[in-house]
C-alpha cells in the first residue's frame, strides 16, 4: 500500500490502495475538495452576467458577446494538459493551490481592465482566471472520484458536483445586486444618452463589474490558506512506480487510440457546450421575450435555472442508487430533447420556463460522463492525463455559445437558437444508449 501523504497540520485517517483510491472517504478533505466546485461555479455564472452587461455597454452582437465564454473556456482548454503534468510531478493539493492563486490573479486583473475600459482587456482577465480554474477543476474532478472506495467513484463526483449550483447561484446574486441596477434596462437607458454622457455612463457600468471580484479575492485567500494547512492523500497509483513510465506525449497518443475514451471526450464536449450555452443565454431569452424586464429582474431566471440544476442533480443522485447511472443519464437527455422541441414550437415567454426545466435535465451530465469516460482507462498511470483531457472538453463551452449566438443573430430569434441543443442532448442520449447496450466498464475490480 502507498502511505505517502501531503504536508499539513490537520491530518486525515485512512489508507491509500495500490490503485490510488482510498479504503474510506476522509470527510474533511472530501468536503474541502467539494467546496472547490462552487468556486468555479461562481466564476462561470458571473460570465452570464458579464455577457448581458458587455453586450449593451460595448454594443455587441450575440455572437461577439459570446466571446466572454470563448476566452474563459480557451483558458481551460490550454491549461488542462499542463495541469495533468503538474499533478504528476507534484500532487493534486499543490496543483489546486497554484490554480487558486491564478484564479486570484485573474480576478485582480478586472481592476486595470475596468480602468482601460476595453472589451479585450476584460477577455484577457477572464482568460487568466480560467487558467487557474482549469488547474482546480482538472485536479478536483479526478481527486473527488479517488477520495474513497473505487465502486463509489461516480456517486462521490456527483455529490461534489451537487455543490456546484450553490456557487452558480452565489455568482448570479452577486451580479444581480452589485452589477445590475434597478429601473429600465441598460439598452433603454443608453438610448437617451450621447457623447460624453454616454461614455461616462458606460464607464460607471463597467466599474460595477469589479464589485463581485473583490469578494471573490477574499474568499480565494482563505481557501489557499486552508489548503496549505490541511493534509491530503497523494492518491497516486502504485503502478506509476511498478511499470514503465510513459512521457506525456506517449500517454496522450495512447489515450487517443482508445475509441471508447475518445467517444467519451466528444460527449463531454457536447455536454459542456449545452450547459454553458443554455446558461449564457437564459437572461437574454427573458429580455428578448419581454422587453419590459430589466437585467436585474431577468437574472432571477438564471437563479431559477441553477436551482433547477441542483434539484435535477439531487433527483439523479437518488435515482442512481436504484438504477444504472447511464440509464438515468439517457432518460434525462431524452426528456431534454423533448423540452427543446417544445421551445421551437411555443416561442412565447413559456420558453423561459422550459429553459429552466432544461437546466434541471442537465443535472447528472458532467459527472456521469466524466467517470464513465475515465472508467475506459485500464492503466492507472494514465489517470491524471485522462482526467485532464476530459476537462479539456470544456472547450465545448467556447464553441457552442458562439454557434447559438450566431443562430440567434441570423434568425433574429433567441428561442430558435436553443434548437441547436437537439444536437447536444442527442449526443448525450446516444452515448448513454451505446454503453447501456454494450457495457465496457467492468466493476469486478471494486476495492
Amino acid at each position: 500500500m502507498n502511505h505517502k501523504r501531503e504536508f499539513g497540520f490537520i491530518k486525515f485517517k485512512g489508507h491509500e490502495l495500490d490503485s490510488g483510491y482510498l479504503d474510506q472517504t476522509p470527510v474533511l478533505q472530501f468536503v474541502l475538495v467539494s467546496l472547490l466546485f462552487p468556486m468555479w461555479g461562481a466564476a462561470a455564472s458571473l460570465n452570464d452576467i458579464l455577457i448581458t452587461q458587455f453586450k449593451t455597454i460595448f454594443d455587441l452582437s450575440n455572437l461577439a458577446s459570446a466571446y466572454v465564454q470563448s476566452a474563459f473556456f480557451l483558458g481551460y482548454f490550454i491549461m488542462a494538459i499542463p495541469a495533468s503534468y503538474l499533478i504528476k510531478r507534484t500532487s493534486y493539493k499543490f496543483t489546486i493551490i497554484v490554480g487558486l492563486s491564478l484564479y486570484l490573479i485573474g480576478s485582480a486583473l478586472f481592476f486595470p481592465a475596468s480602468a482601460a475600459a476595453t472589451y479585450g482587456f476584460f477577455l484577457f482577465a477572464l482568460f487568466v482566471l480560467a487558467t487557474g480554474l482549469s488547474l482546480i477543476e482538472t485536479s478536483a474532478d479526478t481527486f473527488s472520484s479517488l477520495l474513497g472506495p473505487k465502486h463509489l467513484k461516480t456517486l462521490r463526483l456527483n455529490i461534489s458536483q451537487t455543490f456546484l449550483p450553490a456557487g452558480s447561484i452565489a455568482g448570479i446574486l452577486l451580479g444581480k445586486y452589485l452589477i445590475f441596477g434597478n429601473g429600465v434596462n441598460l439598452s433603454e437607458q443608453l438610448k437617451g444618452l450621447s457623447g460624453q454622457a454616454k461614455i461616462t455612463f458606460g464607464e460607471q457600468a463597467l466599474r460595477k463589474t469589479l464589485l463581485p471580484y473583490r469578494y471573490m479575492i477574499m474568499v480565494l485567500l482563505v481557501m489557499i490558506i486552508i489548503f496549505m494547512v490541511v493534509q491530503f492523500p497523494k492518491s497516486k497509483a502504485k503502478k506509476l512506480i511498478a511499470t514503465k513510465k510513459e512521457n506525456l506525449g506517449q500517454t496522450v497518443v495512447s489515450l487517443l487510440k482508445n475509441k471508447n475514451f475518445v467517444y467519451g471526450l466528444f460527449t463531454e464536449f457536447m455536454y459542456v457546450g449545452l450547459q454553458v450555452s443554455v446558461w449564457s443565454f437564459t437572461i437574454r431569452l427573458a429580455l428578448d421575450l419581454n422587453s419590459n424586464l430589466n437585467e436585474r429582474v431577468a437574472s432571477d431566471f438564471a437563479i431559477y435555472s441553477y436551482i433547477a440544476f441542483f434539484i435535477g442533480r439531487l433527483i439523479a443522485d437518488n435515482l442512481m442508487r436504484k438504477f444504472a447511472h447511464l440509464k438515468v443519464l439517457f432518460w434525462y437527455a431524452v426528456l431534454g430533447m423533448f423540452a427543446i422541441a417544445y421551445m421551437l414550437i411555443d416561442r412565447s415567454f413559456n420558453g423561459v420556463y422550459v429553459a429552466i426545466l432544461v437546466s434541471g435535465l442537465m443535472g447528472p451530465g458532467f459527472a456521469t460522463i466524466f467517470t464513465e469516460t475515465l472508467g475506459f482507462i485500464k492503466d492507472p498511470a494514465q489517470t491524471e492525463t485522462a482526467g485532464a483531457m476530459i476537462v479539456m472538453m470544456v472547450i465545448g463551452g467556447a464553441f457552442w455559445p458562439l454557434v447559438q449566438g450566431w443562430v440567434a443573430d441570423v434568425t433574429g430569434s433567441m428561442s430558435v437558437s436553443f434548437g441547436v441543443h437537439l444536437l447536444t442532448f442527442g449526443a448525450i442520449a446516444l452515448f448513454a444508449y451505446r454503453y447501456i447496450k454494450h457495457p465496457v466498464n467492468n466493476d469486478a475490480d471494486k476495492e
